[in-house]
């Protein structure tokens, strides 16, 4: 029987992928398999050490401590992709709200006072201070060209628009998926100076902290547009308000609200509403659960930050999977404890990623439990489990 713990409300759609006579699921519990997780903070958690996977029911996983686990041999699972849809209607949404000062409009007759004969002069009168453009021959640029940012590029072009898209590690799967439109940034510079929109599809990291500065503002076109539906941080917030003030901005909508921003005339601040769908949730929760399942009961790694990719069919034999630093002899020394052992490797499959290493290795019978504990104490092994056994 495994143990789940769940640190927020996972979608019931998610919970239901893990059959209840062989897991346990419950926020109070003790000696846990594995976290499900959305928001809740776990860098100054005690993470119990039977843990053995952690799956975030979203993309970013900068609320969870990922180089502890890795040091510990824990894979932490998110679900890329499954929340797509739905942060790309929102900046779809942005884009418009933004171009037809919907926001503003909207306030405006909120506060229209009087009878209907004294609202319509009032509408007929102000409506002049609220005048859009459209999207149709405006260009987009779309930084981080993944799951999300490849429906929102070639959404955009579907609506008429020029679209450049920037992204160093852009992979095959992006590529083949994207619109033959979309033209290449050879910079985050170069699509700046080239974009009246732009949209961006990035962690928050060193390398995309305060991506948009002082400096980049002043490369883009007059009269741009700026979305982030990402993570709070990726813009300067003062920077992107002082281009507002000189009208060289023509506005800001972002998913982030704070005190700078929430007043501001020319701000659309949400809160936090890129994947607040109920498809969204549901599509997350499943597909980490489906992930940390595998990973329990049959080595597998699908969708992990820190571990390697790696799948082995289960045909016969009994499955041990060891994790490891990747360093040399490894499977040697491991090799060398299963034929002291007298037991016969049916199939096994290696793979690596940076310092880690996972190895799946199934036998011809059940390993003893000291098979477990020599292969354990080879400096470099994080962790041994008998699959099934």
């Amino acid at each position: 029987m495994f143990k789940i713990q769940t640190l927020n409300n996972i979608s019931v759609a998610g919970l239901d992928r893990l059959p209840r006579d062989s897991f346990e699921v419950a926020s109070e519990i003790t000696h846990p398999d594995a976290i499900l997780v959305r928001s809740a903070k776990m860098h100054d958690m005690q993470i119990p050490d039977t843990v053995r996977a952690i799956g975030r029911a979203g993309a970013g996983v900068n609320n969870i401590p990922v180089e502890r686990m890795t040091e510990t041999g824990v894979p932490v699972f998110n679900a890329p992709g499954a929340n797509a849809n739905a942060v790309k209607e929102l900046v779809l949404a942005g884009m418009l709200m933004a171009a037809r000062n919907i926001a503003q409009a909207w306030r405006f007759a909120v506060g229209l006072q009087g009878d209907d004969a004294s609202i319509g002069k009032a509408v007929e009168a102000g409506k002049k201070n609220f005048v859009g453009f459209e999207l149709p021959g405006r260009t987009l640029g779309v930084v981080g060209l993944g799951a999300i940012g490849v429906r929102v590029a070639n959404a955009a072009r579907a609506l008429g628009m020029q679209v450049v898209g920037y992204d160093p590690t852009i992979t095959v799967k992006s590529a083949w998926q994207l619109d033959a439109g979309v033209q290449q940034a050879l910079s985050v510079d170069d699509l700046v100076s080239r974009s009246n929109f732009i949209t961006f599809h990035v962690p928050l990291n060193e390398h995309t902290a305060n991506m948009i500065n002082p400096e980049r503002l002043a490369l883009m076109p007059r009269g741009g547009v700026l979305l982030n539906f990402a993570r709070n941080g990726i813009i300067d917030d003062q920077a992107a308000v002082d281009a507002l003030d000189k009208e060289h901005l023509y506005a800001y909508v972002c998913d982030f609200p704070s005190n700078l921003l929430k007043e501001h005339p020319r701000v659309l601040t949400l809160p936090h509403l890129g994947a607040s769908t109920r498809e969204a949730e549901e599509n997350c929760a499943i597909m980490v659960a489906d992930q940390v399942r595998d990973w329990l009961e049959n080595g597998s790694v699908n969708n992990s930050v820190n571990f390697p990719e790696i799948n082995l069919p289960r045909a016969e034999g009994y499955r041990l999977a060891v994790v490891n630093a990747n360093v040399p002899n490894m499977l040697g020394q491991v090799s060398t404890v299963l034929a002291a052992a007298g037991l016969n490797i049916i199939d096994m499959l290696n793979k690596s990623r940076s310092n880690i290493a996972v190895t799946l290795i199934d036998v011809d019978r059940v390993p003893e439990a000291s098979v477990a504990e020599s292969i354990a104490s080879i400096e470099g092994v994080l962790s041994v489990r008998c699959l099934g056994c």
